[in-house]
Protein backbone atom coordinates (compact mmCIF):
# COMPACT_ATOMS: atom_id res chain seq x y z
CA UNK A 1 0.00 0.00 0.00
CA UNK A 2 1.39 3.51 -0.95
CA UNK A 3 1.92 6.04 1.38
CA UNK A 4 -0.53 8.72 0.41
CA UNK A 5 -3.44 5.74 0.27
CA UNK A 6 -2.30 4.26 4.05
CA UNK A 7 -2.62 8.35 5.11
CA UNK A 8 -5.82 8.49 3.27
CA UNK A 9 -7.11 5.11 5.16
CA UNK A 10 -10.51 6.01 7.55
CA UNK A 11 -10.68 2.40 9.20
CA UNK A 12 -12.20 2.39 12.85
CA UNK A 13 -9.52 2.18 15.04
CA UNK A 14 -9.52 -1.04 17.09
CA UNK A 15 -11.53 -1.24 19.57
CA UNK A 16 -10.83 -3.96 23.04
CA UNK A 17 -13.18 -7.31 22.18
CA UNK A 18 -15.00 -6.95 25.42
CA UNK A 19 -16.32 -3.61 24.41
CA UNK A 20 -16.97 -4.81 21.14
CA UNK A 21 -18.46 -8.21 22.90
CA UNK A 22 -20.82 -5.75 24.97
CA UNK A 23 -22.19 -3.28 22.51
CA UNK A 24 -22.72 -5.08 19.91
CA UNK A 25 -24.80 -8.19 21.69
CA UNK A 26 -22.86 -11.04 21.31
CA UNK A 27 -21.86 -9.41 18.02
CA UNK A 28 -25.62 -9.78 16.85
CA UNK A 29 -25.22 -6.37 16.09
CA UNK A 30 -22.94 -6.91 12.89
CA UNK A 31 -26.00 -8.64 11.01
CA UNK A 32 -26.02 -6.67 7.64
CA UNK A 33 -29.98 -6.43 8.14
CA UNK A 34 -32.22 -5.19 11.07
CA UNK A 35 -29.83 -5.11 13.51
CA UNK A 36 -32.26 -3.68 16.24
CA UNK A 37 -34.00 -6.41 15.70
CA UNK A 38 -31.50 -9.33 15.74
CA UNK A 39 -30.35 -7.10 18.73
CA UNK A 40 -33.84 -7.13 20.50
CA UNK A 41 -33.93 -10.95 19.73
CA UNK A 42 -30.73 -11.56 21.71
CA UNK A 43 -32.27 -9.89 24.69
CA UNK A 44 -35.33 -12.41 24.35
CA UNK A 45 -32.97 -15.24 24.30
CA UNK A 46 -31.47 -14.25 27.16
CA UNK A 47 -34.26 -13.68 29.00
CA UNK A 48 -35.61 -17.47 27.73
CA UNK A 49 -32.72 -18.69 29.84
CA UNK A 50 -34.14 -20.65 32.88
CA UNK A 51 -35.03 -17.94 36.12
CA UNK A 52 -33.60 -14.65 34.23
CA UNK A 53 -37.43 -13.26 34.44
CA UNK A 54 -36.97 -13.23 38.41
CA UNK A 55 -37.23 -10.01 39.27
CA UNK A 56 -33.78 -9.68 40.81
CA UNK A 57 -31.89 -11.20 38.30
CA UNK A 58 -33.53 -9.23 35.69
CA UNK A 59 -33.18 -5.92 37.45
CA UNK A 60 -29.32 -6.67 37.91
CA UNK A 61 -29.08 -7.42 34.46
CA UNK A 62 -30.84 -4.17 33.23
CA UNK A 63 -28.93 -1.85 35.55
CA UNK A 64 -25.11 -3.81 34.85
CA UNK A 65 -26.33 -3.86 31.51
CA UNK A 66 -27.38 -0.16 30.98
CA UNK A 67 -24.08 1.29 32.51
CA UNK A 68 -22.14 -0.91 30.54
CA UNK A 69 -23.84 0.03 27.49
CA UNK A 70 -23.26 3.58 28.39
CA UNK A 71 -19.99 3.18 28.46
CA UNK A 72 -19.21 0.95 25.55
CA UNK A 73 -22.02 2.27 22.99
CA UNK A 74 -20.02 5.51 23.75
CA UNK A 75 -16.87 4.14 22.77
CA UNK A 76 -18.19 2.56 19.47
CA UNK A 77 -20.13 5.32 18.08
CA UNK A 78 -16.72 7.01 18.85
CA UNK A 79 -14.72 4.93 16.26
CA UNK A 80 -17.57 4.12 13.59
CA UNK A 81 -19.98 7.46 14.12
CA UNK A 82 -23.47 7.05 13.00
CA UNK A 83 -23.08 4.32 10.68
CA UNK A 84 -26.38 2.90 9.84
CA UNK A 85 -27.54 -0.68 7.84
CA UNK A 86 -29.49 -0.39 5.04
CA UNK A 87 -32.41 -1.02 6.86
CA UNK A 88 -32.26 1.18 9.41
CA UNK A 89 -31.10 4.11 7.39
CA UNK A 90 -34.69 3.92 5.58
CA UNK A 91 -36.48 3.32 9.05
CA UNK A 92 -34.83 6.64 10.23
CA UNK A 93 -35.65 8.72 7.02
CA UNK A 94 -39.40 6.92 7.05
CA UNK A 95 -39.90 7.74 10.83
CA UNK A 96 -37.92 10.55 11.99
CA UNK A 97 -37.25 12.12 8.75
CA UNK A 98 -35.69 15.79 10.08
CA UNK A 99 -33.11 14.42 13.23
CA UNK A 100 -30.26 12.87 10.86
CA UNK A 101 -28.51 10.05 11.32
CA UNK A 102 -27.00 10.90 14.88
CA UNK A 103 -24.28 8.80 16.34
CA UNK A 104 -25.64 5.85 17.07
CA UNK A 105 -24.36 2.91 14.97
CA UNK A 106 -26.48 0.50 13.97
CA UNK A 107 -23.94 -2.33 15.36
CA UNK A 108 -24.91 -1.16 18.61
CA UNK A 109 -27.58 -3.53 19.93
CA UNK A 110 -26.71 -3.33 23.81
CA UNK A 111 -29.44 -0.54 23.95
CA UNK A 112 -32.00 -3.07 22.13
CA UNK A 113 -31.33 -6.14 24.61
CA UNK A 114 -31.74 -3.37 27.43
CA UNK A 115 -35.04 -2.47 26.53
CA UNK A 116 -36.27 -5.58 25.77
CA UNK A 117 -35.43 -6.94 29.09
CA UNK A 118 -37.31 -3.26 30.73
CA UNK A 119 -40.36 -4.71 28.61
CA UNK A 120 -39.97 -7.51 30.15
CA UNK A 121 -39.60 -6.84 33.84
CA UNK A 122 -42.58 -8.16 36.08
CA UNK A 123 -44.32 -9.86 33.26
CA UNK A 124 -45.24 -13.19 33.26
CA UNK A 125 -43.06 -15.47 30.74
CA UNK A 126 -45.10 -17.13 28.70
CA UNK A 127 -45.04 -16.83 24.67
CA UNK A 128 -47.67 -14.79 24.03
CA UNK A 129 -46.85 -12.26 26.39
CA UNK A 130 -43.10 -12.00 24.99
CA UNK A 131 -44.24 -11.69 21.57
CA UNK A 132 -46.46 -9.28 22.37
CA UNK A 133 -43.98 -7.04 24.15
CA UNK A 134 -41.53 -7.82 21.39
CA UNK A 135 -43.49 -6.40 19.09
CA UNK A 136 -44.80 -3.06 21.22
CA UNK A 137 -41.28 -2.30 21.96
CA UNK A 138 -39.48 -2.47 18.60
CA UNK A 139 -42.47 -0.16 17.37
CA UNK A 140 -41.87 2.06 20.06
CA UNK A 141 -38.03 1.64 19.60
CA UNK A 142 -38.55 3.07 15.71
CA UNK A 143 -41.39 5.51 16.11
CA UNK A 144 -39.01 6.95 19.54
CA UNK A 145 -42.14 8.64 21.34
CA UNK A 146 -40.99 11.26 23.52
CA UNK A 147 -39.23 11.72 26.01
CA UNK A 148 -37.60 9.40 23.98
CA UNK A 149 -36.52 11.31 20.79
CA UNK A 150 -35.39 14.12 22.85
CA UNK A 151 -33.70 11.69 25.67
CA UNK A 152 -31.80 10.20 22.22
CA UNK A 153 -29.58 13.47 21.79
CA UNK A 154 -27.79 13.88 24.58
CA UNK A 155 -24.35 12.83 24.31
CA UNK A 156 -22.13 9.78 24.13
CA UNK A 157 -23.67 6.32 25.53
CA UNK A 158 -26.50 8.15 27.45
CA UNK A 159 -28.37 9.06 24.51
CA UNK A 160 -27.80 5.96 22.76
CA UNK A 161 -29.35 3.61 25.85
CA UNK A 162 -31.96 6.35 27.16
CA UNK A 163 -34.14 6.43 24.44
CA UNK A 164 -34.44 2.53 24.22
CA UNK A 165 -34.82 2.94 28.09
CA UNK A 166 -37.81 4.55 27.38
CA UNK A 167 -39.49 2.73 24.76
CA UNK A 168 -38.87 -0.63 27.34
CA UNK A 169 -41.11 1.69 29.75
CA UNK A 170 -43.86 2.23 27.79
CA UNK A 171 -43.91 -1.30 26.13
CA UNK A 172 -44.17 -2.06 30.02
CA UNK A 173 -47.07 -0.23 31.08
CA UNK A 174 -48.58 -0.62 27.95
CA UNK A 175 -48.34 -4.81 28.62
CA UNK A 176 -49.59 -3.93 32.11
CA UNK A 177 -52.77 -1.96 30.94
CA UNK A 178 -53.95 -4.27 28.36
CA UNK A 179 -53.56 -7.39 30.84
CA UNK A 180 -54.96 -5.17 33.98
CA UNK A 181 -57.88 -3.96 31.22
CA UNK A 182 -58.29 -7.50 29.61
CA UNK A 183 -58.07 -9.55 32.99
CA UNK A 184 -61.07 -7.75 33.67
CA UNK A 185 -62.74 -7.70 30.14
CA UNK A 186 -61.54 -11.38 29.32
CA UNK A 187 -60.31 -13.22 32.48
CA UNK A 188 -60.76 -16.75 31.05
CA UNK A 189 -59.11 -15.68 27.40
CA UNK A 190 -56.08 -13.64 29.92
CA UNK A 191 -55.66 -16.58 32.07
CA UNK A 192 -55.45 -19.52 29.04
CA UNK A 193 -52.48 -17.03 27.34
CA UNK A 194 -50.76 -16.14 30.36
Amino acid sequence: MAASDQANRTDPPRLPLLTRLIATGLFTGYSPWASGTIGTLTGVLIYAIPGVEQPPVLLGLIVIGFFAGVVTSRRVAAAYGGTLTSTAARAKELFQPHSGHGADPSIVVIDEIVGMWISLLWVPKSLATVLFCFLIFRILDIIKPQPARLLERLPGGWGIMLDDVIAGAYTNGIFHLVWFIGGMLFPEFISHIM
